[in-house]
């Protein structure tokens, strides 16, 4: 967990409006707004994942385990809207791969070329719209949406940025968007000064 005031009190970008730039590389600053990185699932939506995390949290909402409440409110069984970034996860390894799987590619994109070895989060918002259903095949892509001027908190020195992750059915319908404010930094460098050594003459 992070304490939200080591980010000493630094505004977050607008996700609306003309990015502030200033020293952004053009070849960077030519992506936000684009679609990056589409992806679809290699595995459909089914009910043990949704199992899974409802254990964890000892979710005991009958929409989820009684089909006839899920039948009567949604039209059928829909999975826990906290499961919708699952479908952007990627398994660790799979057959083919040539190094680890990572999921919001984008986000670890800008910490190598702005050559910002640490990064947080910030800030995860969700807008839900169509529910995901079992048998659903779930694709997805990044938008990075803002980035903003070199900031320093007490983290370091570093840059904002948003991204959003759409995500859709097989059917095209938009089921939920996130949106991801990262915070990107190098540490600073601690104080070197060292106070004036006090020997029996100046006491």
């Amino acid at each position: 967990m992070i304490d939200d005031s080591a980010l000493d009190n630094q505004a977050l970008p607008e996700r609306t409006g003309p990015p502030k730039n200033a020293g952004l590389p053009e070849h960077i600053a030519a992506l936000i707004g684009e679609p990056q990185y589409p992806e679809t699932a290699t595995f459909p939506v089914e009910m043990s994942y949704a199992y899974n995390t409802l254990s964890a949290t000892e979710n005991g909402n009958p929409l989820y385990w009684d089909s006839e409440v899920a039948d009567e409110l949604t039209d059928g069984m829909t999975m826990p809207v906290a499961t919708l970034s699952l479908w952007m996860r990627p398994h660790r390894w799979e057959p083919g791969a040539t190094k680890e799987q990572v999921a919001l590619k984008a986000h670890f994109d800008l910490k190598e070329q702005l050559d910002l070895p640490e990064a947080i989060m910030s800030d995860n918002t969700m807008i839900l719209h169509e529910p995901v259903r079992p048998g659903d095949v779930i694709s997805h892509h990044q938008v990075l949406r803002s980035i903003s001027d070199a900031k320093t908190t007490k983290l370091g020195t570093g840059r904002f940025w948003v991204i959003d992750v759409e995500y859709h059915n097989q059917n095209g319908e938009l089921v939920g968007v996130e949106s991801y404010t990262g915070f990107g930094y190098k540490r600073t460098a601690p104080s070197t000064s060292t106070a004036p050594s006090t020997s029996p003459e100046n006491s």
